[in-house]
């Protein structure tokens, strides 16, 4: 019984010590392959922040040569824009300037031609009433309106004066009537008629004006 029960004796100790060495086993393998799946992952993460870091500095690379180009298009745009506005106020004031220029002297040309006129009225109304019908004196008039059709296309017009109320924007009262036929500040005679080229006057009305 003795013998039978140091045998068993032993049998549990041999197998308590194979179980302990066998967990020992799995435990050290359980430990080995978490170490290895350990560096397996840092070695991955590395790899991945190398890729992230690598990918950072190509789009920046490349962004940084795509803004110094947009850089370059937008001051060339400027410089455009910046040419056509100072093309732009220099046509505008080439052409004012030329059309002040030649209102200018085209006022100059009509001031001339005004006498010229005035001398043709005089004439035509000094012709005594039996010979107006006479080729010469129609042949006068004709000459006459032609030089006034001609005025009226140049946008030349007569400025109107008797019965019409005194506006110093268009008329030079030279003398004052008191007549009580006539209201007050309207215009009774005129001296010498005036014109106008445009919207502007190239010679005053001379005028008579009623008190």
């Amino acid at each position: 019984m003795e013998e039978q029960q140091k045998e068993q004796d032993i049998t549990e100790v041999v197998d308590e010590a194979e179980a302990t060495q066998t967990e020992e086993v799995i435990e050290e393998a359980e430990s080995e392959e978490i170490a290895d799946a350990a560096d397996e992952a840092a070695e991955n993460e590395a790899e991945e922040e190398d890729s992230e870091e690598a990918e950072e500095k190509k789009k920046g690379f490349f962004k940084k040569k795509k803004d110094k180009k947009d850089e370059q298009i937008e001051e060339l745009t400027d410089k455009h824009k910046r040419l056509m506005a100072e093309f732009e106020n220099f046509r505008k004031r080439t052409e004012k300037e030329k059309s002040s220029m030649y209102e200018i002297g085209a006022k100059s040309v009509i001031e001339k031609i005004l006498p010229v006129v005035d001398n043709f009225e005089r004439g035509l109304a000094m012709i005594p009433e039996g010979e107006k019908a006479s080729s010469f004196a129609e042949g006068m008039d004709k000459i006459y309106k032609q030089l006034m059709t001609t005025l009226e296309s140049m946008d030349v017009h007569p400025i109107e004066a008797v019965g019409k109320e005194f506006d110093p924007n268009l008329h030079n009262a030279v003398m004052h009537i008191d007549d009580e036929n006539y209201g007050e500040n309207i215009i009774v005679q005129e001296f010498q008629k005036g014109y106008t080229y445009r919207d502007s006057v190239v010679r005053y009305s001379m005028v008579q004006v009623a008190n």
